[in-house]
């Protein structure tokens, strides 16, 4: 079979379906693989007993393979929201990082990375802010691209977004909720429940701020305001 990607090698692994209900890739999910190299990584998401898979894996040099057709369903999200939306496999494209999360991604690893969203975006008209992490979606199960993944990189080409803050905000958990409720994030504007809202800012801080901690602030308003009046009307689920 043909790669969609230029560059990338061919590597079918059999754990994929169909994309539910019609659906066409709307998002594009970055993960990283937590093994111990790229070959271990093949080798699990092309192994039919383990049941997972992802439409590209990126070795840290550089290196590009393509497992699963992008017109297909592959499996590499499991259970979270975005939008609203549950089945994200049906609705995104996967995107395995070799790296354990613990160090930085290569600059080849980076550039490789880069050029393969150009192509996937351009292919499917997936806007930036809807490149997203896996943490971004799977509150509190998963943490993956990680702090050392660097999201601000990717806003400079447009292929990811940045905020860029002005005044600070008073903390307002309902009105910060709702903000990330905008562009994805679960919706916990009317969740009274103090472990799922820390979930949701955990999530957001790991992405925009791992360096904050403590309680809501007004650093953190100021970017979630930011990116709800930037881009909080691009909804996938709504095309």
């Amino acid at each position: 079979m043909k790669c969609d990607a230029k560059g990338a090698t061919w590597c079918p692994s059999p754990n994929f379906g169909a994309r539910w209900g019609g659906t066409i890739p709307q998002l594009i999910v970055l993960h990283y693989t937590a093994m111990t190299d790229a070959s271990a990584a093949l080798e699990r998401l092309c192994a039919r007993e383990f049941e997972v898979s992802a439409h590209y894996l990126i070795a840290m040099d550089g290196t590009l393979y393509q497992l699963v057709a992008e017109a297909n369903r592959a499996w590499h999200a499991g259970v979270g929201i975005w939008h609203g939306q549950r089945d994200i496999n049906s609705r995104s494209i996967g995107i395995e990082l070799d790296n354990c999360g613990a160090v930085p991604f290569p600059e080849s690893q980076m550039v490789a990375l880069e050029r393969l969203l150009h192509e996937v975006m351009n292919r499917w008209q997936i806007p930036p802010v809807n490149v997203i992490g896996h943490s971004d979606f799977a509150l509190g199960r998963k943490v993956d691209p990680g702090d050392k993944f660097d999201w601000c990189r990717l806003a400079r080409q447009g292929l990811s977004v940045w905020p860029n803050c002005g005044a600070k905000w008073r903390p307002h958990r309902q009105q910060f909720a709702a903000a990330m409720a905008s562009i994805g994030y679960p919706d916990l504007s009317d969740c009274d429940d103090q472990t799922e809202f820390q979930l949701l800012l955990d999530a957001f801080r790991l992405r925009f701020a791992p360096w904050r901690h403590g309680e809501l602030d007004s650093a953190d308003m100021a970017v979630a305001e930011d990116l709800a009046r930037r881009f909080g009307k691009l909804d996938p689920a709504s095309k």
